[in-house]
């Protein structure tokens, strides 16, 4: 059984027949090879010993594009071009009012192709660590919640597993009931990285999204999950503030979070010098030198290089500024939603050097 499918049947949720679930049975993906230097496109790992590599100070060089309406920056000897994603998020909506869209997984979802490949399903995971979703509880959640009684949450068999139905927002939420006619529910939003965790914590195989949204649903397998969620911020906060628009205040929240927070590099061979390593970073036509860091390794993984995610304690991501005055300042997540910061904003990260 495929880890990770998209389906147009609907699945049903628990009071409908197993047999009409099992139209949600996972479909085979694709068998294309997969690069053994790169992160796991399944899990997210970096290939065994990604660990024990040391980012140098030679550093490897990527290149971002312009628009097409501005001349393309010179490419250095060795250089990746590579495609940088947009800087900020989609605006914020609610397509139910009061109940805000995860804009970011569902469009995500919605580019989904019927044929997956392994960047898609990184494409997806990344965002699930972000934002809200939402769950449908039998009754009244509130008044459960307020009498200490357990919530009972929607979800959908496959065979003898159960996968927790979880939604990015109130039209899919409408969709869901609509599909199985069961108006005695309530929807319960909560962070998305909460209810990955009930997900491996609870009795499921897996999780949902958006079930009964057509072109926008996928399955997600328990141990998928379990693997992002080891390498993930327990509290999202760099990846949180990604999503909101770009401010001083929002700038000094993330260089904060940065002296606080695991983060990694890109790593890779340096082109035309053997067997050397060197980290990412991005030169612009001014001279500037900005090094990549991610708040994930899927945030690498899904740039589509030959990398490998390296982990970096605060400490060392203050060490290796603080070594190379040249280091105008750090891209972080440049698949996007990215910010860019400078080295005075990075001062608090610089500080832990000293």
């Amino acid at each position: 059984m495929a880890l990770f499918s998209r389906r147009d049947n609907n699945p049903s949720t628990t009071d409908r027949d197993e047999a009409d679930d099992a139209v949600l049975a996972a479909e085979p993906t694709s068998d294309a090879p997969v690069d053994a230097s790169a992160p796991d496109p399944e899990t997210g790992t970096a290939a065994p010993g990604a660990e024990e590599v040391v980012p140098q100070v030679n550093i490897s060089v990527s290149t971002f594009g312009k628009a097409a309406s501005s001349p393309a920056p010179a490419t250095p000897p060795g250089a990746r071009r590579t495609a940088r994603g947009p800087a900020q998020a989609p605006e914020q909506t609610e397509s139910v009012p009061g109940l805000p869209d995860n804009v970011l997984v569902r469009q995500a979802l919605a580019a989904l192709p019927e044929q997956l490949q392994p960047a898609d399903v990184v494409a997806l995971m990344r965002q699930l660590l972000q934002g809200h979703l939402f769950v449908r509880v039998r009754g009244d959640a509130r008044a459960q919640l307020a009498e200490g009684k357990d919530l009972t949450m929607a979800v959908s068999a496959i065979g003898d597993d159960r996968y927790l139905l979880a939604f990015t927002g109130g039209d899919a939420l409408q969709a869901s009931v609509s599909s199985d006619g069961d108006t005695q529910t309530s929807a319960m939003g909560q962070p998305a990285l909460a209810i990955l965790r009930n997900v491996v914590a609870g009795p499921y195989a897996g999780v949902i999204i958006d079930h009964a949204s057509p072109g926008r649903r996928a399955i997600l397998p328990k141990a998928l999950v379990e693997k992002a969620l080891s390498d993930a911020d327990p509290a999202a906060t760099i990846k949180n503030l990604l999503v909101q628009p770009r401010t001083d205040e929002i700038a000094a929240k993330i260089a904060a979070a940065l002296a606080t927070t695991r983060v990694w590099v890109a790593a890779g061979k340096v082109a035309g010098d053997g067997d050397r390593l060197g980290v990412s970073e991005v030169r612009g036509t001014d001279g500037s030198r900005h090094l990549e860091v991610f708040t994930h390794p899927l945030e690498v993984a899904v740039l589509g290089r030959s990398d490998r995610a390296v982990p970096l304690t605060p400490e060392q991501l203050a060490k290796a500024l603080a070594a190379d005055e040249g280091l105008t300042g750090v891209v972080v997540d440049p698949a996007g939603p990215w910010i860019q910061l400078d080295r005075a904003q990075l001062a608090p990260v610089i500080a832990l050097s000293a």
